[in-house]
């Protein structure tokens, strides 16, 4: 079939593309090499408009032991023999059409990553945007993601330990899913997506090959539209049962040193996982499609190529050792068969019942190799004007603080989202050490070691929207603050960036802004980044969502004597604040939720503000001084301090500061602020360290007492508000009763 600009348009392609690939193939394309050129050179596997921005961020590190990009996933040394892997991916458009297989392959696709690589997954995180809570849609989209992700991750046995939900308009055609995993390997035991050794044999491993997910890569490179439901055939059907065989036969085929090279199928199934790992061994392959199991009859060569079915691997063995192999799979009562063999030239050949299906060069088709690269046009977006005309002066201080502090505990972004978490197993195998005991971010043991893991996912996309240079610094800043508000040392980060068209230039400048930001806060905080993914086209007719560079962070602790908590734990012990107030209510919950302007700048910032911060939380907990750590972020000082009197009841008593608005200082969200609390016989001790603090850096870290823990009551200002009981029971149940 001859092939033409107007087809190869249809499958997502450019013109110029198309003629860069008959340049390459010096000849006209037939459908099927046309259509895994459409597939790989989409934006969701070549990264086409992004890798030019990607390349800036901070790659290499004193405990990376591979580059990002170079593997499916980062791979940090933790000491004692052991590396952590990680990584973070969206699942946006197939969770808007299909939420619950959406989500739910979500899961089972980062898992993969990781256990692709020889790592056990641990733990599983995520991020989610949802839009209005009280919108029909958006509670049919929460129920069937959350159901997804809960199904998936409990009936795999890797458990959820932490994440976050923001509930904001713009997200409500476009919701975002942003699954994160982490592994455990022991260093020298990963394997590679690699291919080489001429004559080698090539399997595919696991499930059948069906038609569900076919051009999943390229619907995932369009605008949301209302026509999008004809699109279910690229939503893929997960089978966490079959995924829970997979890994494990493949950890266990790993130890049989018989693997040259490993590769999960993910998006573009069979093309993406030949070509990438032929590209990166040299090599080439022969593949026999008419060998692949299926799950239908009569597949055509193309159908197969494009399918991401989902629980599949594409192996590559050393030829003599297929027996081992072979009987691993077959006693997991899963496919194991030989599609092909590796070839000494470096083209892919496709072969359906001994016909040429399918001959272009490996490297064409990746990142990297021939896949295109594009600088896009941007520009400051036109509303950055409205943002700027924001004057505090033209909104008066609250006069019913106490009024405005009930309606902010109630706001579907502060409120608790346990009729989320619930639906998630938190305790599922034996990994997790914290007995869920609340903390910034969660931690999980390090089998073997003494060591644990802190693991977070953070970005408010307000302040992104705001200011996408600072917003882009914020995330990263409150993902290391998390860290070390839970006794641990960040160690790097994976990153899944979330934005609207590319070809818009307002939405380009919000990514290469947010980029750029991102990047400075790594360097500050010596948190290279392992890789992630970038998701665009997360739009739907009536606009962009917010720009949303959600960072997956992980960090270190040495012993677990280092864990802090958040939770208040007497009533006589001391609250400080760490880090200075201001008169900021710039893009706060209660500016934006409570007094309704949707248009302000980001809140007060500063790179090195915030690592003096950090330093100084890290040389408390080293001293042994915190009782808590609990850092300021949505919703104030006032949500702050009631997060941390609710786990065990206990009320507390909170000074006001005449130097600043009431609204500011209980609701305001500037940034580089910890609450903790002391024994009150650790005073002294405190603030020595405090003061040598100032002594070691001539940087100065404010602290200031503002209050005490109590019985059960709060009191703000000397004003009794009542008891924690109560301000729990509508922190609890408001999120809720929407979701019923």
């Amino acid at each position: 079939m001859q092939t033409t600009v107007e087809i190869a348009e249809q499958l997502g392609l450019t013109a110029d593309e198309f003629e860069r690939i008959e340049s390459i193939l010096g000849r006209n394309p037939n459908f099927t090499e046309l259509s895994m050129y459409s597939v790989m050179w989409s934006e969701h596997c070549s990264y086409k408009n992004s890798i030019v921005w990607l390349k800036s961020l901070p790659r290499e590190g004193d405990r990376l032991l591979v580059k990002a990009g170079e593997e499916n996933a980062g791979l940090v040394d933790i000491g004692d023999g052991y590396a952590v892997v990680f990584k973070i991916e969206s699942h946006n458009h197939p969770s808007a059409i299909e939420p619950f297989q959406g989500a739910a392959t979500g899961v089972g696709g980062i898992h993969r990553d990781i256990f692709t690589m020889g790592a056990r997954p641990i733990a599983a995180l995520n991020s989610l945007r949802f839009g209005n809570i009280n919108d029909k849609k958006t509670q049919h989209l929460v129920k069937g993601i959350v159901h997804g992700i809960g199904h998936y991750g409990n009936c795999f046995g890797v458990p959820t330990v932490g994440g976050e939900t923001y509930f904001e308009d713009c997200y409500g055609t476009n919701p975002l899913v942003n699954a994160m995993s982490v592994g455990i390997v022991k260093v020298g035991q990963t394997v590679s997506a690699t291919s080489h050794g001429e004559g080698n044999p090539v399997f595919i491993v696991g499930s059948a090959t069906g038609k569900d997910g076919i051009g999943g890569a390229s619907f995932a490179s369009a605008n949301i539209t209302e026509d999008s439901a004809e699109d279910l055939p690229a939503v893929q059907v997960g089978d966490p049962f079959q995924e829970k065989k997979l890994l494990e036969a493949c950890l266990e085929v790993i130890k049989t040193n018989a693997i040259i090279g490993m590769q999960d199928m993910g998006a573009a199934g069979i093309t993406c996982s030949t070509a990438e790992m032929s590209a990166k061994g040299e090599h080439g392959m022969n593949i026999w499609l008419d060998k692949v199991p299926t799950r239908q009859e009569n597949m055509k060569g193309w159908e197969m190529l494009l399918s991401e079915s989902q629980e599949r691997m594409l192996i590559v063995v050393k030829k003599g050792q297929e027996k081992p192999i072979l009987d691993i799979f077959e006693k997991w009562d899963l496919h194991c068969v030989q599609i092909g063999e590796v070839t000494k030239d470096t083209n892919l050949k496709f072969y359906m019942n001994g016909e040429l299906e399918a001959d272009v060069p490996a490297e064409s088709l990746v990142l990297g190799g021939g896949a295109p690269q594009y600088h896009r046009a941007y520009t400051e977006p036109a509303y950055f004007q409205k943002v700027k005309a924001f004057d505090i002066q033209n909104v008066p201080d609250t006069e019913h603080a106490r009024f405005a502090a009930e309606r902010i505990i109630a706001l579907p972004n502060i409120a608790s989202k346990r009729w989320i978490y619930n639906q998630y197993d938190s305790m599922v195998g034996t990994a997790n050490a914290t007995t869920n005991a609340p903390s910034d971010a969660p931690i999980v043991l390090v089998k073997g070691t003494k060591k644990a893991l802190a693991m977070t996912t953070d970005c408010n996309s307000r302040y992104v929207f705001a200011d996408p240079h600072k917003g882009g610094q914020i995330a990263v800043a409150e993902a290391a603050r998390n860290i070390v508000c839970s006794g641990g040392e960040p160690l790097a980060i994976t990153n899944c960036l979330n934005f609207g068209n590319p070809y818009d230039p307002e939405v380009y400048y919000q990514f290469v802004h947010a980029v750029q930001g991102m990047g400075e806060a790594c360097r500050k905080f010596n948190t290279p980044v392992t890789g992630g993914n970038v998701s665009f086209y997360n739009q739907s007719p009536d606009g962009a969502v917010y720009p949303t560079p959600t960072i997956g962070m992980v960090g270190l602790l040495d012993s677990l004597d280092q864990r802090i908590t958040l939770d208040f734990k007497e009533a006589g012990d001391l609250v400080y604040l760490l880090g200075r107030s201001r008169n900021d209510i710039n893009s706060s919950e209660y500016l934006h939720k409570i007094i309704g302007i949707e248009f302000s700048p980001a809140p007060h910032f500063d790179l090195e503000e915030e690592l003096q911060l950090q330093k100084a939380v890290a040389k408390l907990n080293k001293a042994g001084l915190l009782q808590s750590a609990h850092d300021v972020s949505e919703g104030g000082l006032f949500v702050t301090m009631m997060e941390s009197a609710m786990p065990k009841g206990l009320g507390f008593e909170l000074q006001l500061n005449d130097k600043f608005r009431k609204d500011a200082y209980l609701f305001g969200e500037s940034q580089s602020r910890v609450v903790i609390s002391i024994k009150p016989e650790d005073k002294e001790k405190f603030e020595a360290v405090m003061h040598g603090l100032i002594d070691a850096t001539d940087v100065s870290v404010r602290y200031v007492k503002i209050g005490a823990v109590t019985g059960d009551h709060v009191k703000v200002g000397g004003e009794d508000w009542g008891k924690v009981s109560d301000w729990k029971q509508i922190y609890d149940t408001s999120v809720e009763e929407h979701l019923k």
